[in-house]
């Protein structure tokens, strides 16, 4: 679960892209291009993260270079890109961290949604600190410790607690429900995006301050800012079932792609690309890197990694 749940898109700002504001209300709105009858037209749902992104920036980029279609991108929050896949608003999610409501829904009941298959990326999200701060108090890493460092973590913002920051208020996430549930002394405070988040965390490791943060894998950021997991207690199946008591650690989620059912089963070579499309978690952050650190567009960041990825991509086009 993207319990973002927890990332692109050539046609859309990088402002947008990158801060994840902006994102279209699809059951309003129909791309002009999704679902298209007799055109070589393929419409992407992208996410307001960055690794998301990068998949949408690549998959882009070779459906236009190499197959020639013409791609458009749509920015639209995890749930409602469900509804819109369904309605054929949107032809594929390829990042989806598990929204098992909507897969019965959709796939299972309805069948208006086809798995798609694996990205190649298992996505997991947790509580993380600094490196810096795990390595001079090894025992925070455990969550029955917390508390003994929440005034180390107190920011104006968290009303006296040790703050959790959070990214987007949009993505699904247990916190509220673990700090209740764990009792911990916390509040957590949602920096408001995944840019305004990497902004906070890269501010804190500037000048060596402690904190406590909601944070995921893949990011690139890792590379930037070295980050340590808080052990949670262990996940087990159906332990986040219901989301009010949830006391558990965040799963280890292979990411998957979906396809509008129609879409899949007339799309032709876009549909069979979009299946095939499968990479690593080195892959994703090399684009994300780019993207987001080195301020390339996307569509300059998928040039860049196809040309130098050639046997990987070509396998996708067989």
């Amino acid at each position: 679960m993207r319990r973002k749940r927890m990332m692109t898109a050539g046609a859309l700002a990088l402002l947008v892209l990158t801060t994840g504001c902006g994102a279209a209300d699809m059951t309003q709105q129909a791309s002009p291009f999704a679902n298209a009858q007799g055109a070589k037209t393929v419409t992407l749902s992208v996410q307001s993260w960055v690794g998301a992104q990068a998949n949408v920036a690549v998959a882009q980029y070779l459906l236009e270079h190499e197959l020639g279609y013409r791609v458009d991108t749509v920015q639209v929050d995890e749930v409602p890109a469900w509804d819109a896949l369904s309605q054929g608003r949107v032809d594929a999610i390829l990042e989806d961290w598990g929204h098992p409501e909507q897969e019965q829904r959709y796939v299972d009941d309805k069948k208006t949604i086809t798995r798609g298959g694996d990205l190649g990326v298992t996505g997991h999200i947790g509580w993380y600190v600094p490196t810096y701060f795990a390595e001079q108090h090894p025992d925070v890493t455990n969550w029955k410790n917390l508390n003994k460092y929440a005034d180390r973590f107190r920011t104006p913002e968290s009303g006296g607690k040790g703050q959790l920051m959070d990214g987007s208020p949009s993505y699904v996430t247990n916190d509220k429900a673990l700090v209740k549930n764990l009792k911990l002394d916390y509040q957590v405070v949602f920096a408001g995006s995944e840019a305004a988040q990497i902004t906070q965390i890269k501010q804190f490791a500037k000048e060596k301050k402690p904190f406590l943060t909601y944070w995921y894998s893949p990011q690139w950021l890792f590379k930037k800012v070295p980050m340590t997991e808080v052990k949670l207690p262990a996940y087990q199946e159906g332990c986040d079932a219901d989301p009010a008591k949830v006391a558990c650690a965040y799963p280890h989620t292979p990411l998957q792609k979906y396809l509008n059912t129609d879409f899949a089963e007339q799309g032709g070579k876009a549909a069979a690309f979009l299946r095939k499309f499968q990479w690593t978690t080195e892959d994703q952050n090399e684009v994300s890197l780019m993207i987001a650190e080195q301020k390339l567009s996307p569509e300059e960041a998928a040039k860049k990694w196809v040309d130098s990825h050639r046997t990987t991509w070509k396998a996708w086009l067989s």
